[in-house]
């Protein structure tokens, strides 16, 4: 008997050719879309709801029609509201710098589809994301690097559980982009020159602080720019509109680059200082998940990544306590950001991670 998978459809080319292979594969499958958007507005929802909007619904009907596979739209909106609107609000209200995408994946893509998908009897979900799934050797299942490295997206997957990754398929991961949309055009695909979603899905225009004004209700006061020395440099136009590391649009002529490096919610200061400031060598971080291994309970040497788009840096994981841990660098490392997530590698497998909480003693 074939075994059943859900693939959610994106209306983007690679969660297209994802359903492709797997029904090449010999697998049931079915299409699903998920709905998330919050703003009932046709044309807003048409024109500003990136990929789960109805011109990306329109798209992923018309793939699951080609393919001649079943073809759903699911309601996730209150899912989706509460694990990554009112998340994403939040981190920036505290001055954290939020990953909507990995709460996306980790709330949504996989623990709603999945519990979904079971309701129709699927045995799998499946996505087209650029991942591969292997079953250790201590009979755990953790994440490999993708085979195309500039579209690795283990970092925003790190969150999943060992449940979640035992019950998913990426048969994308085993290609290279220009393999997905080759293998899109040969099969007639109408997606399969469409251009990667790039922005939050639900923040087309990349105006945060916009946003969370308007979700809050709220104004947020301009506030004193202060150097590491507590000396007052300029005013800022609200904590929400910085985070850590950030260069351009400060306003400030100092007669020297000037980067920002720690936000002060509670004195409602942004501080100052040098590209050099921004080097640290120790972070802590909390709300691990471990991946590889089973606990982060003894001290691990790993490789490990601060944003989607950090190389990687060789570190020590320790266990504090229960809650937390402290990763110490070989090597400085600049613009950690609390909020953001640290995710440890041990050469192309995914250990676990966690998200950052804050600098460590050095």
């Amino acid at each position: 008997m074939k075994k059943k998978v859900a693939v959610g459809l994106s209306g983007g080319v690679d969660s297209s050719v994802a359903a492709y292979l797997l029904k090449e594969q010999g697998y049931d499958v079915i299409g699903v879309t998920m709905q998330i958007w919050q703003d009932e507005n046709p044309i807003d929802m048409a024109e500003n709801a990136g990929c789960c909007g109805l011109s990306a619904v329109d798209d992923a009907r018309r793939v699951a029609d080609m393919l001649d596979i079943p073809y759903y739209v699911m309601n996730f909106k209150h899912e989706f509201k509460k694990n990554v609107i009112d998340y994403f609000v939040d981190e920036y209200v505290h001055a954290r710098t939020p990953n909507p995408c990995i709460a996306c994946n980790r709330y949504v893509k996989w623990e709603a589809l999945l519990n979904r998908a079971m309701e129709l009897s699927c045995d799998y979900i499946a996505t087209g994301h650029y991942a591969r799934i292997t079953k250790l050797s201590n009979g755990r299942y953790a994440l490999r690097k993708s085979a195309t490295v500039k579209k690795d997206q283990t970092y925003a997957l790190y969150n999943l559980t060992q449940n979640q990754l035992s019950r998913t398929l990426m048969p994308v991961g085993e290609y290279e982009k220009d393999e997905i949309r080759r293998i899109a055009q040969e099969i007639g695909l109408l997606v399969a020159d469409k251009k990667d979603s790039q922005e939050i899905c639900f923040i087309p225009d990349n105006d945060y602080a916009s946003y969370i004004k308007k979700e809050t209700g709220r104004q947020f006061p301009q506030g004193n720019f202060v150097d590491l020395q507590g000396n007052v440099l300029g005013r800022h136009k609200g904590i929400i509109h910085y985070t850590i590391g950030q260069r351009k649009g400060l306003g400030l002529s100092l007669g020297k680059p000037a980067f920002v490096l720690e936000l002060r919610p509670d004195s409602n200061e942004v501080v100052i200082g040098t590209n050099e400031d921004t080097f640290h060598s120790e972070l802590i971080a909390n709300h691990m998940n471990a991946m590889a291994v089973d606990s982060f309970d003894h001290e691990m040497h790993v490789t490990a990544k601060i944003r989607y788009s950090h190389q990687g840096a060789p570190c020590t994981i320790k266990k504090i306590d229960n809650e937390r841990i402290v990763c110490s660098f070989e090597e400085p490392v600049r613009a950690i950001t609390p909020g953001q997530a640290i995710v440890f590698y041990d050469d192309d497998i995914v250990v676990g991670g966690a998200t950052i909480l804050g600098l460590g003693g050095n």
